[in-house]
């Protein structure tokens, strides 16, 4: 995960990575509500924050996109007040956990708890809200979790496909024997 790091084209839309296709998006500005939660250093234990209690919150609203490497959040461009960040790029692998809250009042949102990305500004510990205006959001908790396993499968698939690469095991029996040209082998031992 990354904070500023996506790459955008001159209409501030994403520009996609190799082999990347966009399976969903909401790209009519303002009607995501993007809320990130940054520890100033990573939890321990049971905590759910960590450093000395220090976090840094911020939200913006903006676009979403889907696709099948990675979930992506730009705000609006040449807006009035600067944001306080302007991309969110976070690899669907990198989602440690999800859950879809349904509060008594309000809109229901989506907790996705975030593994960071080294040199990509945050920290272990970080959290994201997100929150639609225009649409439900079930539908896109329901797609967005489908695609993240499909993603998972595909590495372990990976994974074990490497793991098949490696050099056969042969048991001792069937390895060539040594010979026995020691000359300095103890005394009274035989071989």
């Amino acid at each position: 995960m990354a904070l500023n790091w996506t790459m955008l084209d001159a209409r501030h839309q994403p520009i996609p990575l190799h082999d990347e296709s966009t399976i969903m998006s909401i790209d009519r500005d303002s009607q995501v509500e993007f809320s990130m939660t940054i520890p100033d250093a990573p939890p321990s234990g049971t905590a759910a924050t960590g450093g000395n209690g220090g976090v840094k919150k911020m939200k913006e609203r903006g676009k979403l996109w889907l696709t099948n490497k990675r979930l992506i959040f730009t705000t609006p461009k040449g807006g009035k007040p600067k944001p306080s960040f302007e991309s969110l790029s976070i690899p669907l692998d990198a989602i440690l956990s999800s859950k879809f809250e349904q509060p008594y009042f309000g809109a229901n949102f989506v907790v996705l708890d975030i593994k960071p990305s080294v040199g990509g500004g945050l920290t272990d510990g970080t959290s994201v809200e997100i929150r639609f205006y225009d649409r439900g959001l079930f539908e896109f908790v329901s797609v967005l979790e489908k695609t993240r396993e499909r993603v998972v499968y595909m590495k372990r698939q990976a994974a074990m496909e490497d793991d098949e690469n490696l050099p056969a095991y042969t048991s001792s029996g069937s390895a060539p024997r040594a010979s026995n040209s020691y000359a300095d082998t103890p005394p009274g031992y035989v071989a």
